[in-house]
């Protein structure tokens, strides 16, 4: 299991996270492509860390929404979203080939990666605008009961998909992600640990409800905002090697 962040997201003097502590420590960086964060010299930069610690580079496209940071759902025709996924994809792939390296997936960020999983229009205009890419580069997406769908939808684009589950968030019986809003949502170190501890040994999460949810992961999601994020991903970096 693989471990993934959201990195490049400062933007001009406003800075957002703590990239150079982060990477050492995972495996795909998603790499925000200027939409609700990021500008050509944090790509730039961040591309460049990636590449020194042998870390794969993921885009991380979101709806045209700087100023609420990606968040907001936007009401965008299917012809909208496959233009401007190309758009972001295409200008980290390029940044990337200034570099030597190159993008192997696709990441939605905040709303667009919401919409993405209960809207079936959506899903299918990011599969499409992925699938018509140049070269053959893989969706991330969350691990859910309905991964199967996805691959079913999937299969119609010749599309590879990369399953996500969450380290430090709490799971609704249906597979979804416990609101924020809600009592316990995100898990303190010893309940993410923990879940860390069931995903690697049988692949399953324990819902809010007690019921077991089996998500079988490719990569899990971690996040380095603070100091404390950044003491969680070496700890679950060394119990995902141990």
């Amino acid at each position: 299991m693989l471990l993934n962040c959201d990195l490049g997201e400062s933007f001009g003097n406003w800075q957002m996270g703590l990239d150079e502590l982060v990477m050492p420590h995972i495996d795909q960086a998603n790499i925000a492509c200027g939409f609700h964060a990021g500008d050509p010299l944090i790509m730039q930069q961040t591309i460049a860390l990636a590449k020194k610690h042998d870390v794969q580079i993921g885009a991380h496209p979101a709806y045209p929404d700087l100023q609420g940071f990606g968040r907001r759902s936007l009401q965008c025709s299917s012809a909208e979203i496959i233009a401007f996924v190309h758009y972001q994809i295409a200008a980290l792939d390029g940044m990337a080939k200034m570099q030597d390296v190159e993008i192997s997936y696709v990441k939605p960020h905040g709303a667009l990666y919401n919409d993405m999983m209960v809207n079936k229009e959506i899903r299918a205009a990011i599969m499409q605008a992925i699938a018509e890419f140049y070269r053959p580069i893989a969706l991330m997406l969350q691990a859910t009961p309905e991964f199967k769908q996805y691959q079913q939808q999937a299969k119609k684009y010749d599309l590879t998909l990369l399953a996500e589950a969450f380290a430090d968030r709490c799971y609704d019986d249906d597979g979804t992600l416990l609101a924020r809003t809600q009592v316990d949502a995100v898990h303190n170190t010893d309940k993410m640990l923990a879940q860390v501890k069931q995903l690697k040994k049988d692949g399953t999460v324990t819902t809010i409800n007690g019921k077991n949810l089996r998500l079988n992961p490719d990569s899990l999601c971690v996040h380095g905002d603070n100091m404390n994020s950044v003491n969680a991903i070496e700890k679950i970096k060394a119990l995902l090697a141990g």
